[in-house]
Formats: C-alpha cells, sequence, structure tokens
C-alpha cells in the first residue's frame, strides 16, 4: 500500500487497487469515524457523484475503505471552491472543514470531488436541532486559606456528568440540564500537617468515579433510590479514608466532611456529613439550612437547647461526632431531596464561612441581584469579617426563564 497520510487524527493508504483505506486515531476518534460513516452513506442515497463511495466498514479498527476521488489539488480559484462546497450543501452535507487539502481531481470525468467528512454536518440534523438549549442553571465557587492557616484544606467541585463520561466545571459557569446531571460539593479536610488536603481530594476523586454510574438509573424524586446511592458514595469515601488512617502513621487521624448538592431536572438531592453547610434559599421564603451539624452543639441548637448567638461562643463548637474517616467506626450521613424550581438557590460552605457571618448576613447577600460573582462575594465578606479559618462557597442557582415581552 501506498502511505497518504500519517498523523495523529488518521492513517490514510491507498492500496493496489486504487481503493483508500483510512483508520481513525488519536482524541474522539470513534466520534470522528462514526460521523464520516453517516455522512458517506447520506451523500450515497442522496446520489452526490463527487464524494467517496463507502465499500467498506470496519467497526472494531475504526477503519473505513472507500472509491478513490483523485489527486489533491494544490491551487483552485476561491470562487470556484466556494462554489464546490456549496454545491455539496445542495445533497444535505455541510462540510465544516472548508479547505483546499479537502479538494481533489478526478481526471477519469475531469471533476473537482471533496474528502474528509469527519467534521461534517447534516443540515437537516441542524434545522432539527437549532442550538444548545438555554441554561438553567448558574454556579460560583471560590475558597481561600484565610488569614491565620498556613495551608487550605477546603476543597470544593463543579462536575458535569451523563451516563458516559464526567466533565469538571469552572469557577463560575452556566449550563442546562437537558442532557447531564450535576454534582456541586464542598469538604473540609482535617488530620493536621497535608493529610487534610489528601482527604478531601480523595473525596472528591471517589465522586468523580462514581456519579457518572448512577446517571437517571431511575425515576426522580423521592422514590428514586437517590439515598441508596449517595450512602454508596459517602461510606465508600469512609473505608478509604481509615483504610489509609489506618496503614500509615501521617495519615492517621485523616478525615474530611462533605457536603454535596446532586441536581437533576426538578429536583435537587443532597448527602451530608460534619459541619459544612448546604442552605437552600427560595426566591419567596426565608433561607433555611438544610443540613445538621453533626457535634453536640448541633444537636442543642437543632433541639432548640441554645439559639444561634450561643452556638457560635460554645466551647465544643468545633468538635464533630460524624465525619468522614477521622476514626469514626460508624457514619450515619444525612441525606434528603427537595423539589427545584427556578429561582432557588442554593449555598454550600464551610465552616470558615459561617464563622465570620450571621444567618442574616448569608441570606441578604446570597438575595443581592447585582452582586456577581456571588461566592466570591461571599468568601471576601467572611475574610473581612473573621478569616481564622479556611473559607469555602459555592453558591448554585436555578435561573428563572426569561419575562415575556411587553406588548405595546
Amino acid at each position: 500500500m501506498h502511505e497518504i497520510k500519517d498523523t495523529n487524527r488518521a492513517l490514510v493508504r491507498i492500496g493496489f487497487d486504487g481503493k483508500v483505506h483510512k483508520t481513525f486515531r488519536g482524541r474522539e476518534a470513534y466520534v470522528r469515524f462514526a460521523n464520516e460513516v453517516r455522512v458517506l452513506r447520506h451523500l450515497e442515497e442522496r446520489g452526490c457523484s463527487f464524494v467517496p463511495r463507502l465499500l467498506e466498514v470496519d467497526e472494531a479498527n475504526l477503519k473505513i475503505i472507500t472509491t478513490n476521488c483523485g489527486s489533491r489539488v494544490d491551487q483552485l480559484n476561491p470562487e470556484r471552491m466556494k462554489e464546490l462546497f456549496a454545491e455539496l450543501e445542495s445533497f444535505g452535507v455541510r462540510h465544516d472543514d472548508i479547505n483546499i487539502r479537502n479538494v481533489t481531481y478526478r481526471r477519469s470525468d475531469g471533476r473537482f470531488c471533496l474528502i474528509d467528512f469527519e467534521f461534517a454536518t447534516l443540515i437537516e440534523e441542524v434545522a432539527a436541532n437549532p442550538g444548545p438549549p438555554p441554561p438553567d442553571l448558574r454556579w460560583s465557587g471560590q475558597t481561600h486559606r484565610g488569614r491565620v492557616r498556613p495551608n487550605n484544606e477546603d476543597t470544593f467541585l463543579a462536575l458535569e456528568f451523563d451516563g458516559k463520561e464526567v466533565r469538571y466545571l469552572g469557577k463560575i459557569g452556566e449550563a442546562s440540564e437537558a442532557k447531564a446531571d450535576f454534582v456541586f460539593a464542598v469538604s473540609d479536610g482535617m488530620g493536621g500537617a497535608k493529610s487534610g488536603e489528601f482527604a478531601s481530594r480523595i473525596t472528591i476523586d471517589k465522586i468523580t468515579g462514581q456519579m457518572p454510574k448512577n446517571y437517571r438509573t431511575a425515576a426522580p424524586g423521592l422514590q428514586s433510590g437517590f439515598d441508596r446511592i449517595l450512602h454508596e458514595l459517602f461510606l465508600g469515601i469512609h473505608q478509604d479514608l481509615t483504610k489509609l488512617g489506618e496503614s500509615y502513621e501521617e495519615c492517621r487521624g485523616m478525615g474530611t466532611t462533605l457536603s454535596l448538592c446532586w441536581l437533576t431536572p426538578g429536583w435537587m438531592y443532597f448527602g451530608h456529613i460534619g459541619d459544612s453547610r448546604i442552605y437552600h434559599v427560595p426566591p419567596g421564603g426565608a433561607l433555611t439550612q438544610l443540613t445538621h451539624d453533626h457535634g453536640h452543639v448541633g444537636w442543642l441548637r437543632r433541639n432548640q437547647r441554645i439559639n444561634e448567638r450561643e452556638a457560635r461562643s460554645h466551647p465544643m463548637r468545633n468538635v464533630l461526632n460524624q465525619s468522614l474517616g477521622a476514626g469514626h467506626q460508624f457514619i450515619e450521613p444525612q441525606y434528603g431531596a427537595i423539589p427545584c424550581t427556578p429561582g432557588d438557590r442554593f449555598l454550600l460552605c464551610s465552616d470558615g464561612l459561617i464563622d465570620g457571618m450571621w444567618d442574616r448576613h448569608l441570606d441578604e447577600m446570597v438575595r443581592e441581584p447585582e452582586v456577581a460573582p456571588l461566592a466570591q462575594h461571599l468568601v471576601a465578606a467572611a475574610l473581612e469579617r473573621s478569616g481564622r479559618d479556611n473559607i469555602t462557597a459555592m453558591v448554585v442557582e436555578a435561573i428563572p426563564p426569561p419575562a415575556p415581552a411587553s406588548q405595546p
């Protein structure tokens, strides 16, 4: 065989019989392979005569064999090239790599042809799907080591996933829940030295590995089995941290809190352990703490034995009886679910944010419409008021639909 092209994306050879053998390789090889096969079959059905004809398809090896459309063209009048690609569109295909390298000349009939359709688009699909769905989620996240601590043991995570892959998201963004679920999480590591940071990182890695397997595996709502899925996740993290703590002296006592929100259309599922928090801020109601602080002071506050001011000054306010790892033999995380409607906001934060901010401050600031990004605004305010601990905040908002245009 005569080798025509050998790149990171494809290997192209011409056989002694003149047929073209193309093997896809590299990034998204299967997607490009499948797209070219689909487009070439479409063009054959439409009777397009100036493109390769598909002869064989080897899905296992990502290889196709096609007819030969002649030799590559070195020069072509720009107007003629424009006409050629426009002619292709009359057969329902838009070539998304308009370049002379994709033009050949077939001597047998004196015809210019087009090749390489791995990035082509079927025009009828574009018409049926005019664009990505509008975003219905907005988020921001920020963390800071504070004014006193030498290192930051807090970690936050923004994650988008479907049944095939997981994608890390930036600190600030917008997206749609139409084809993906989302996880937002805050963890506060503990254990001294660098082991708290290590515990937080293990927690994040476990989440990214496990959640895609559970993408919309059941009907949404309270009967979806979300609590079983989250319990398996929390228990797996706890066991991993416990094993490391028992195996390595430098990891002894290593642990972390975890507050996690899982957003799927119409619902927010949450799992929680420790003293990080998840707040719900509905558009027409008061800020509500969804999670329990897992310590004696948290129990006193939930049972109205002490108020918010007394809880802040209590000598046992930083003592936890529940966390992942940290030598706890048994754990009892908290799981819950609430409907998520446009306008809802959720605040996830470590205890460092709360140290400098009262609930009424959080309520006021999370509702501020003109302040963005909100997480950075909250962390800056907490740093100004206290900063004795690591500070982390994430704000997630279900974006309301745009208001209808007023009639004249």
